[in-house]
């Protein structure tokens, strides 16, 4: 399964120096990548700046004990100034993975768009798209690597039935299609 990932050698941990260990790598795709650097701009270029005028702002209204304004444009400030670190930490150690374009291995992997039917409910077939956890969007189909379905479905072929634990118990899918 791993042999048919390529990671893109422009983010990989060597060819950055790097020193991580694999739990800190965060796996997107090239438009997650993408993404999370539009994010990071927009809050290095535009909120920081808003943030910094409200606080301003807030700082002539006079005692700071009893501002609220004060308060609220400081807690705002911690909160992007937590998620630039976070976003830049992400940067950093990201591993952009795509498929290899002659792969024969159709078992699910990350970035693989699978169809799955519950078998347990009988349901009609749904599809996910198995991204790396940054990029997951339930809304959208994109379950995150992490995810107790995703995990389940990695490595899994067309006709295979995984068993995944869910709040509700254990919930049966069969593998109905997987796409690169």
């Amino acid at each position: 399964m791993a042999d048919d990932l390529i990671f893109d050698e422009d983010t990989s941990p060597a060819s950055t120096g790097a020193s991580f260990s694999s739990d800190e790598q965060t796996l997107v795709t090239k438009e997650g990548l993408r993404q999370l650097k539009e994010e990071l701009e927009e809050l290095k270029t535009k909120r920081r700046g808003e943030v910094a005028v409200r606080l301003k702002e807030a700082i002539s209204f006079g005692d700071l004990s009893e501002n609220s304004e004060y308060e609220e444009a400081k807690n705002e400030q911690a909160f992007v100034e937590g998620r630039i670190m976070e976003l830049e930490m992400k940067i950093k150690n990201a591993k952009i993975i795509t498929e290899k374009k002659d792969s024969t291995n159709k078992a699910a992997e990350i970035g693989s768009t699978v169809t799955v039917r519950n078998v347990t409910d009988g349901d009609e077939p749904e599809k996910y798209t198995i991204v790396g956890s940054t990029e997951a969007n339930p809304f959208e189909g994109k379950i995150g690597n992490e995810s107790p379905i995703a995990r389940a479905l990695l490595g899994a072929v067309k006709g295979e039935t995984v068993t995944v634990q869910s709040p509700s118990g254990m919930v049966k899918y069969e593998v109905v299609h997987v796409a690169a």
